[in-house]
This record gives structure tokens, sequence and C-alpha cells, in this order.
């Protein structure tokens, strides 16, 4: 899955044959019609609202996907401006920092592998620690030979 462009109806589109649910069970659920569920078949964003309706009929979560789009392509940035947050309160829920699913140490592992990019690049473009990056080449080699 390339997480930088996220095609989210057909991703829905996908995960509903998958799901094998009729149309009409559907239209039901999402309160619409049928040429509107086609409709967000084809679209590339959705409303939050349908998309945490859509995750619930189908029991995946969505919402990952565009978690891990900015784990990698919107790290945190380093420096002053990290200090200044640490220090302004927010009324908004706060999260640990970012966690790195099973599908996002995979899409990296197969980039170096691949050769696509290398170990630097991946530090640099991703902001990922050196160590942590070690640590998941060094640990999944060693269930690549279990």
């Amino acid at each position: 899955m390339n997480f930088k462009e996220i095609p989210i109806g057909p991703l829905i589109e996908k995960k509903v044959a998958e799901c094998d649910i009729e149309l009409s069970r559907i239209c039901s659920f999402m309160k619409c019609t049928e040429q509107e569920i086609r409709r967000m078949y084809k679209a590339t964003s959705i409303e939050t609202e349908n998309l945490l309706k859509w995750s619930k009929l189908l029991e995946y979560d969505f919402f990952r996907l565009y978690s891990q789009h900015l784990i990698l392509y919107a790290p945190a940035i380093a420096g002053k401006n990290t200090e200044y947050k640490q220090n302004k309160k927010t009324g908004l829920p706060q999260f640990r920092k970012n966690i790195y699913t099973k599908e996002i140490i995979d899409f990296i592992l197969r980039q170096i592998e691949s050769g696509e990019m290398s170990k630097t690049e991946v530090i640099e473009h991703y902001k990922i620690p050196k160590t942590t990056l070690y640590k998941w080449i060094w640990k999944y080699k060693d269930e690549e030979n279990k």
C-alpha cells in the first residue's frame, strides 16, 4: 500500500467486496441511496462522519490509513517549535508519540530491500531515529529466518 496517495473510495469498495455485504444493507446502515454509495466508491475524500460509519460497518479502521500518512509524510519538527508546543496547553486529546505499525515498518523495510531508498535516505526523509531503523532491520530479519 502506498500511503502517500489514499484512494479512499476504491479502498472502501474493495473492502465491501471482501466482506460480501449486500448493497441494500449498506444503504440501510449508511442511510443513503445506492447512487450515493456508488459516488462514495469513486470519491478521493469522504466526510469523517461517513468514514466512521464505513469503519464500523466493515470493521476496518480507515482512519489509520491517514494516520500512517502523517507518520510517513508529516513527521514532527524538532527544535524550538517542539518546545513551544510542549509549553502550550490545549483542550484537545493528547496522544503518545508516533507509533509505527507493522504495515509501516514493512513498507519502509521493503523500500530499503528493493534499493528504492538507502537507510540514510529513510532516516532523513521519514525522520526515523537511526537506532529505531536498525532495531527494525535486526528484529525483522530474525523473524524472516525463523
